[in-house]
């Protein structure tokens, strides 16, 4: 089992910069993978960033050369490093991890970037 803790979200300016955290608990020995989804209202949820065990990372072509995707194993956590935000980034944003061949989720965070 485990469970995913997100943070970070919060209302930001357009250009301005958030990073998001999110920490794996449970009982498991790795992750293989986790990564960021995003959903906005009344669109589908869709693929931001991937991050591997072996360190491959895959963005979606709307926050290429924007956000940074990183792992931190000792701590079984990931972050999204949030730069230059644009309005069409609000979306409510979820941590997911792979493991034994199960997915799960985080409980979600809001992303708002408005002036």
């Amino acid at each position: 089992q485990v469970q995913l803790v997100e943070s970070g979200g919060g209302l930001v300016q357009p250009g301005g910069s958030l990073r998001l955290s999110c920490a794996a608990s449970g009982s498991f020995f790795s992750i293989y993978a986790m990564r960021w989804y995003r959903q906005a209202p009344g669109k589908q949820r869709e693929l931001v960033a991937a991050i591997t065990s072996g360190g491959s990372i895959n963005y979606a072509d709307s926050v290429k050369g924007r956000f940074t995707i990183s792992r931190d194993n000792a701590k079984n956590t990931v972050y999204l490093q949030m730069n230059s935000l644009k309005p069409g980034d609000t979306a409510v944003y979820y941590c997911n991890a792979d493991y034994l061949g199960a997915s799960y989720w985080g409980q979600g965070t809001q992303v708002t970037v408005s002036s």
